[in-house]
């Protein structure tokens, strides 16, 4: 069954202005992603937190966003609102490595067309980026197993918590053995 028929998928190259802000305090992450999204058409700058994004919305305010929720310095819906107010037709994707109902519902209320949870590959967000107002982005080929998204969520906690497996498993509500034992595998497919 093919999922992409009848959809009237956006491309880059239907839009004039290609500006893309991606604000992630993950640096290898976000440089990965702008990468990526460079390779696709975009026009990419880039920010790591609250501070340093609404310097480059001085000078411009983009058409793309790829905002995380939580960054070092504050709350990426505060960007997200501020875009939304300077340019009321800008396209703006919420990432979070916290997924949950509530937050989602705060990034679309605050101006965000979609909300990802981490990590989330280019074709991911691009899709999510072009997607038409009156229809939901094509569903990914290859998502991730939920054994790898649990193991993403549980190394991402580990490395938050400064690589402490006490504070990681009291966090967690796990005991400390069984993380031990998670966190000494490789990662699922």
């Amino acid at each position: 069954m093919d999922l992409t028929k009848g959809l009237n998928t956006l491309k880059i190259d239907d839009f004039a202005d290609k500006s893309t802000l991606i604000v992630d305090d993950d640096n290898p992450f976000r440089d990965r992603l702008a990468r990526a999204l460079d390779k696709k058409g975009f026009q990419t700058i880039q920010a790591s937190s609250v501070k340093e994004a609404n310097e480059r919305l001085k000078s411009s305010v983009p058409k793309f966003a790829v905002v995380d929720l939580r960054l070092n310095d504050g709350n990426g819906l505060d960007v997200v609102e501020k875009i939304r107010k300077s340019k009321p037709d800008s396209r703006i994707v919420m990432l979070t490595g916290y997924g949950n109902i509530p937050t989602a519902v705060s990034a679309v209320k605050a101006g965000a067309i979609d909300y990802l949870s981490k990590p989330a590959d280019a074709e991911d967000v691009e899709s999510a980026l072009l997607a038409q107002a009156d229809e939901k982005a094509i569903p990914p080929t290859n998502p991730m197993s939920a054994d790898r998204v649990k193991w993403e969520h549980i190394h991402r906690v580990f490395e938050l918590c400064n690589r402490n497996v006490s504070e990681t498993a009291r966090r967690l509500k796990m005991h400390r053995r069984t993380l031990q034992r998670i966190l000494s595998k490789r990662s699922p497919k």
